[in-house]
């Protein structure tokens, strides 16, 4: 006799996507505003930014793109992405007896996102700017699934990116104020 087993297949997981369409736009008074990704991934271990369901350069591209608007007619903007990595450290865990009952943090992830937001002159030369950056770090449980580790990646991009809405803002104000309009 053979005996067959039926699994219930998961749900698919959700899109995860990090947006900021719900903050209030912020208009300067350029012609253009250009998006420049200086940082370049190394694609290599400790580095896991391009593992992400949202890696911070591209937040930081979405962020630009939902924000920023040009309303002027001279001069043009550069959002630059200076860095966008997330370094993956792995913790010791407990091994034995112990280790098969205790459950450790396994990795920790420290996420680290820079960008600048130049005005230019129809020359190209820089004259003012607002720098910005934010870090934050994040343990892992060594029995997370591979989708609870995705969903605990995602919200440390989305609190990362938080934390730089908020120190763009403030940078922007009081240092690109007389070109918002």
């Amino acid at each position: 006799m053979i005996v067959a087993a039926c699994a219930q297949p998961l749900p698919p997981a959700p899109k995860l996507e990090l947006t900021f369409t719900h903050l209030d736009p912020i208009s300067l008074d350029v012609g253009s505003i250009e998006i420049v990704e200086n940082y370049v991934p190394p694609l290599r271990s400790p580095n896991v930014e391009h593992l992400m369901p949202a890696p911070p350069a591209q937040a930081a591209r979405r962020w630009a793109e939902d924000r920023l608007r040009a309303s002027g007619t001279e001069r043009r903007a550069q959002f630059v992405i200076d860095t966008a990595e997330v370094i993956e450290a792995k913790l010791p865990v407990e091994r034995g007896l112990r280790g098969a009952v205790a459950v450790d943090q396994s990795e920790r992830y420290d996420a680290t996102i820079g960008v600048t937001l130049e005005v230019r002159d129809d020359r190209g030369f820089r004259i003012a700017f607002a720098a910005a950056k934010a870090v934050r770090s994040e343990t892992v449980s060594e029995n997370l699934t591979l989708r609870e580790r995705d969903l605990l990646l995602f919200k440390l991009v989305e609190n990362l990116m938080a934390d730089l809405n908020r120190e763009l803002e403030q940078q922007v104000q009081t240092h690109l104020g007389s070109y918002i309009r």
